[in-house]
């Protein structure tokens, strides 16, 4: 199993509404690709963050192999998500990949 973890930092320039909005959008889309994508077992995304972290979101899902992982980064359903809710908003993405 691989682990596939990411934290993101949202745009400083977005306002705290509009951050609000698209941490829901992009937790309602990334979890929403559960049963969509063969060798993803898991998927969760933390939208509540406690005021001691330095990271908005974070991505923490579960796949059957590395295989399973890179084939995720390229499925159109994941691109789409990507490109539409999580790319345009972020200025800091770190990932974590490990087998556990």
């Amino acid at each position: 199993m691989v682990r596939h973890i990411i934290l993101w930092k949202i745009k400083e320039d977005i306002d705290e509404t509009e951050k609000q909005k698209i941490k829901l959008e992009v937790k309602e889309n990334l979890e929403g690709l559960l049963g969509e994508i063969d060798g993803l077992k898991e998927i969760k995304v933390q939208t509540d963050a406690l005021s001691s972290s330095n990271a908005d979101l974070m991505l923490n899902s579960l796949f059957d192999s590395e295989e399973a992982l890179k084939a995720y980064a390229v499925h159109p359903a994941h691109v789409k998500v990507a490109d539409e809710n999580v790319r345009p908003f972020m200025q800091v993405r770190m990932c974590l990949d490990f087998k556990e």
